[in-house]
């Protein structure tokens, strides 16, 4: 009898084991999905708000706890999703750096002539209010070498990006390059970050800063000649070391 009772109760167990496992197959999907999402909506709204108080206040004048009362959140989770203020600084950064890019793009995109473009370009970035917290990320991870792969991947996408959009501008306009441009992508923020590293911490204006990058990015391009029309005469060097006319 007691043999028979515990069979029947080793089935019953197995029975419910099975059902346990046939409502955690169905039911974490939704609750899966349901998590994922107000997880980012949560990372979004503490990368908005932290953005805007580094922005007003620098990195070690906002705290973790003004963020999260700015997020409406709990201080603990701005350290579940970003470990350290230092971290969520970065990205914030990040983030704020790939949408002034973005911006710049769109900006540039009505230019109809190379040297529109380049105006376009500086002033949309070296313009903008996120980019010095970019420098000032880009120096941090100097400290803190756990930093160093958000960065990398940023201005990787950052030179992909405008490498892609002045090549597609090129094509679209029939315009004569100076230089291939994945160089002139990685010419162009490497002179825009370091104007901006120059400008911010000796005080200069946003407009000098940008004229000063218009300077320095000079002519990426120029348009061709009309079809028909006479081409410059090319300047040679003559053995006596002056210059000699020579049309083409």
């Amino acid at each position: 009898m007691a043999k028979l009772e515990d069979e029947g109760t080793s089935r019953h167990s197995v029975s419910a084991q099975k059902r346990s496992r046939r409502t955690h197959r169905s039911a974490p999907r939704h609750s899966v999905r349901a998590t994922r999402t107000a997880g980012q909506k949560m990372r979004s709204r503490l990368l908005d708000a932290a953005s805007a108080l580094f922005k007003t206040h620098g990195l070690n004048g906002t705290s973790i706890t003004a963020i999260a009362s700015a997020a409406d959140a709990f201080p603990s989770q701005v350290t579940y999703y970003f470990r350290t203020k230092e971290a969520l600084f970065v990205e914030a950064a990040c983030r704020d750096m790939l949408h002034i890019a973005e911006r710049a793009e769109k900006a540039a995109a009505r230019a109809r002539t190379p040297e529109a473009f380049v105006g376009a370009v500086a002033d949309s970035v070296v313009g903008a209010d996120g980019l010095v917290l970019f420098v000032e990320a880009l120096i941090l991870t100097r400290q803190r070498p756990d930093l160093v792969p958000e960065i990398a991947r940023t201005i990787e996408r950052l030179h992909v990006e405008a490498a892609r959009a002045y090549a597609s501008k090129i094509a679209r306009h029939g315009w004569r390059t100076h230089r291939a441009p994945d160089v002139a992508a990685r010419r162009f923020w490497t002179i825009a970050l370091g104007i901006a590293l120059e400008g911010h911490a000796t005080g200069r204006s946003r407009a000098a800063m940008s004229e000063a990058a218009r300077e320095a990015l000079g002519g990426l391009a120029e348009t061709r000649l009309a079809k028909g029309a006479a081409a410059p005469p090319l300047h040679l060097v003559s053995t006596s070391g002056h210059p000699s006319a020579k049309s083409t």
